[in-house]
């Protein structure tokens, strides 16, 4: 060892940091590599779902008709002539979320325009987080507001409505995707630039023609998103549908009768006792395919809107 007496040597020093920097610099080469890993966890994962859905939807198409499948308006899996057509799952599906857009997208759009337009600094930095939290509430306690709430609230409005029906969840999963709407909206509006504002008030308009005509157009693309998203969180929903709208398989448009969605289908068959290698455990697989072709579309709709319409600035 050197005592505190003996000379440091200058090509001592200079070997020690040519040592460290050559150790920096392999660190330096392999950080693009694991970066470049950890980003791919989502695409594999993405690859693996794909891969997994589509082998397992393939072992059902082998049992049952491609045809039967997407034009049939009878499902019934257990019964001793099964049938498995998804229509009345998609039905169910699609009469849930144009129920819940239609109470979200007013409410959620007047929501944004007021936060953005309307309400002070103060307000807008109080009300915001509060709609927040709306979005941070469990599903499954949205399902039993449905089913215990509003279906009883509902049923003193409509005599004939069943104790499940597709109608309340509907309300409740529009009331769930509201802070959706508002949020990305409003920030959608916030990114319009000011000049734009001032310039169209000092040409007279008012604060509402201002909002309706100025901003909402600038921001078009940005709204139409947010819906776009909300809506494929609608079709994706599981548990208030699950509680609140029932199990019943009906190809139908009375709001007021039990409908299922894809996704309780889902919950239904994988909570029951369906063994695998059967036609309704590959059922399962398909139906979910059939699912993430729904929600896969409406993102690559979301982004060719947000992308089309894009205003820069």
């Amino acid at each position: 060892m050197r005592t505190n007496n003996e000379p440091v040597h200058v090509q001592e020093l200079i070997s020690k940091k040519k040592q460290s920097k050559n150790l920096f610099l392999k660190f330096e080469k392999a950080i693009p590599i694991i970066l470049f890993l950890i980003a791919s966890v989502s695409v594999f994962t993405t690859i693996g779902i794909i891969y997994t859905l589509f082998s397992e939807t393939i072992e059902f198409f082998k049992q049952v008709s491609v045809v039967e499948f997407f034009t049939g308006t009878v499902l019934k899996p257990l019964s001793q002539d099964p049938k498995f057509g998804v229509l009345p799952l998609i039905m169910g599906t699609l009469t849930s979320t144009v129920i819940a857009m239609l109470v979200a997208a007013p409410i959620g759009l007047m929501t944004a325009i007021y936060l953005s337009e309307f309400a002070s600094e103060r307000i807008r930095k109080t009300f915001k987080p509060l709609l927040e939290i709306l979005a941070g509430i469990p599903t499954i306690v949205y399902g039993f507001f449905a089913f215990t709430f509003v279906t009883p609230l509902l049923k003193h409005v409509i005599p004939g409505l069943e104790t499940t029906n597709i109608l309340s969840p509907g309300i409740v999963m529009g009331i769930m995707i509201i802070p959706m709407i508002a949020s990305l909206s409003e920030d959608a509006m916030s990114s319009v630039p000011n000049a734009m504002r001032e310039g169209a008030l000092a040409l007279g308009a008012t604060k509402l023609e201002v909002a309706t005509r100025v901003v909402i157009p600038a921001a078009f693309s940005g709204i139409v998103a947010s819906f776009v998203l909300a809506i494929s969180r609608a079709i994706g929903e599981t548990m208030i549908v699950t509680i609140a709208s029932g199990s019943s398989k009906n190809f139908t448009f009375d709001l007021t009768q039990s409908m299922q969605t894809m996704t309780a289908y889902i919950v239904e068959v994988t909570g029951g006792d369906a063994p695998a290698g059967s036609t309704i455990y590959y059922s399962l697989y398909a139906v979910a395919m059939t699912l993430f072709v729904f929600t896969l579309l409406m993102n690559l709709f979301a982004r060719y809107v947000a992308r089309k319409f894009k205003e820069e600035y």
